[in-house]
């Protein structure tokens, strides 16, 4: 089979923990089809500086496209350098993780390609037929089956499926070329509004407090869970309810429309349980939760469950912790 090419994660100037699945996934997938696995690396001049850091995990090549009009790497330009390097490697299949950057860059050099594309891919298995991949369909309640022919493809993978990639031999360090003339000019950057956070990213955290609608307000949500998630040592997250009611900000948003994770430990507090929330958090290790109402969804997942008052509960866990 054909090279699998795997898009890494940046943000123009450094790579981001989020390109690890995708890593995971391309070894796996060396091991299922004998085949072997390239990275592509495109960001500003700067991210030259981030090969070493990154090579080392089974790939054959590393490729760097780098230059000043990828310092902010829209998803029309990354997408034309990554079908670049489709080419001068070889790879039919590409890979990215299924993150905010992946879901962005991946469909359109899929239709650049008109290859099929699987999403969200939780599992593979290899078929005389091409590859079998199993993923999520109504909001994590069925797992579909698919199959899509061998000679092309481009797959995201969802971030908890495929744990952690393991060293191995480094391969080479190449450059590709870059023509700026040649990218697309049709997206122009203007700026990005980044929160500033002190705590764990949501994404990758240990631990997770999370909040939906009765904390009210962002003072309220803050002194109540930030407590406790520094307490821990944890990250924050919320419900799309809470999102939408402007009690949190919405990259701390979970579930079907946020972000999946898989914390050891995730505790929920005046969180119902809604099936589209539980889609992100079904590979949490321990979920505990904290709900004045008995009924709550929520609890029928959860490992530990307290039918309490989130307001006199929560505070009292952090005086005890």
């Amino acid at each position: 089979m054909d090279p699998l090419l795997v898009l890494m994660e940046t943000d123009g100037t450094a790579v981001l923990p989020a390109t690890l699945p995708a890593i995971a996934f391309a070894q796996a997938w060396t091991r299922m089809t004998r085949g072997r696995f390239h990275l592509l690396l495109a960001g500003g001049p700067d991210i030259v500086t981030q090969a070493e850091t990154w090579r080392g995990y089974g790939e054959e090549r590393l490729l760097i496209a780098s230059d000043p009009a990828l310092t902010h790497p829209t998803a029309d330009r990354v997408a034309a350098v990554t079908l670049q390097a489709l080419r001068a490697t070889g790879a039919r299949w590409l890979a990215g993780t299924a993150s905010s950057f992946g879901k962005d860059i991946l469909p359109r050099v899929a239709g650049l390609l008109d290859a099929p594309m699987i999403s969200d891919v939780l599992s593979m298995q290899p078929d005389d037929n091409g590859p079998i991949f199993r993923r999520p369909v109504y909001a994590g309640n069925l797992i579909a089956t698919v199959q899509i022919p061998p000679e092309a493809g481009v797959v995201s993978v969802r971030a908890t499926a495929f744990g952690q990639p393991a060293r191995a031999t480094p391969g080479q360090v190449e450059s590709l070329p870059v023509e700026p003339a040649s990218l697309p000019q049709g997206t122009r950057w203007i700026g990005q509004d980044t929160a500033q956070n002190k705590r764990p990213d949501l994404t990758t955290a240990r631990v997770v407090i999370s909040g939906g609608r009765p904390l009210r307000d962002p003072e309220t949500f803050e002194q109540i869970l930030g407590a406790l998630a520094d307490k821990l040592g944890g990250a924050l997250g919320a419900t799309r309810a809470a999102v939408d009611s402007g009690i949190a900000p919405n990259e701390l948003q979970i579930g079907q429309t946020g972000k999946v994770i898989a914390p050891e430990l995730y505790i929920a507090a005046g969180v119902s349980g809604s099936v589209q929330h539980l889609a992100g958090i079904k590979d949490a290790k321990v979920i505990v939760a904290i709900n004045i109402d008995g009924d709550a969804p929520i609890f029928q997942i959860a490992d530990y469950g307290l039918v309490a008052d989130l307001f006199q509960a929560v505070p009292e866990l952090t005086r005890k912790l």
